[in-house]
């Protein structure tokens, strides 16, 4: 067990290290816009994820309508509901407990880890994924903690190009899962639609580029008879 805690902390210390940058953007960035210092920790505290809260943030201050504020919220962060659907048959059989705390650590960062055949099978490797989504909960509430004080303290932060770290931490995740032709020609089609929609300024090109890669990559998998 002891080595499952140890294993589950030290897999996972390269990408709480890596979200340093976006972690104090967020609260930073919270606090500059107007939000006291709880408020903005409240929302690392219970909506854990990072591009809903900086775009909800964004939107927030830009007086937008609730219903705004929830399509959108609800649009970027769909892709857990798959993460949710793609583990489903791994926990079904779990304790309710086991359920909703890894359900609600189930990040971009954890799913990354839930590719193993065997992940979640047995205690040890629920202890192992329950202590590496953990740690990642901590390691952003405090990289949030610090952006809140660092954003009453010092001049605003999103002009020192730290929300590159969205980027790299999600070319990090997706790299890796690139092992066929379907998969890149997917990576490939959003890519290039994405700087063609952002050219074009198209208000919903994120939307469009992740639907067209996921077309392309379905698409070419059919054909050769993949799943």
């Amino acid at each position: 067990m002891k080595t499952a805690i140890a294993k589950g902390f030290w897999d996972m210390l390269p990408l709480n290290l890596a979200v340093i940058p976006w972690g104090i953007l967020c609260g930073s960035l919270a606090v500059q816009s107007g939000f006291s210092p709880l408020e903005a920790q409240l929302m690392s505290l219970l909506v854990f994820a990072g591009s809903a809260q900086l775009v909800a943030i964004e939107l927030i201050v830009g007086n937008a309508s609730l219903i705004t504020i929830l399509v959108t919220t609800f649009i970027i962060s769909a892709r857990h509901f798959l993460y949710g659907l793609s583990v489903r048959h791994k926990l079904i059989d779990k304790p309710l407990k086991w359920r909703l705390s890894l359900g609600f650590l189930l990040t971009d960062e954890l799913f990354a880890f839930s590719h193993h055949s065997r992940a979640y099978q047995g205690k040890i490797r629920l202890v192992y994924a329950l202590v590496a989504g953990g740690s990642f909960y901590i390691a952003w509430n405090i990289w949030t903690l610090i952006g809140v004080v660092a954003g009453a303290m010092l001049p605003d932060l999103t002009q020192m190009g730290l929300d590159f770290a969205i980027a790299s931490i999600f070319i990090a995740l997706v790299i890796p899962s690139i092992t066929n032709w379907p998969t890149l020609f997917a990576c490939l089609a959003s890519a290039v639609s994405i700087v063609v929609f952002k050219l074009w300024q198209v208000e919903l090109g994120l939307i469009f580029a992740a639907l067209l890669g996921m077309s392309v990559g379905y698409a070419l998998a059919s054909k050769r008879g993949e799943k």
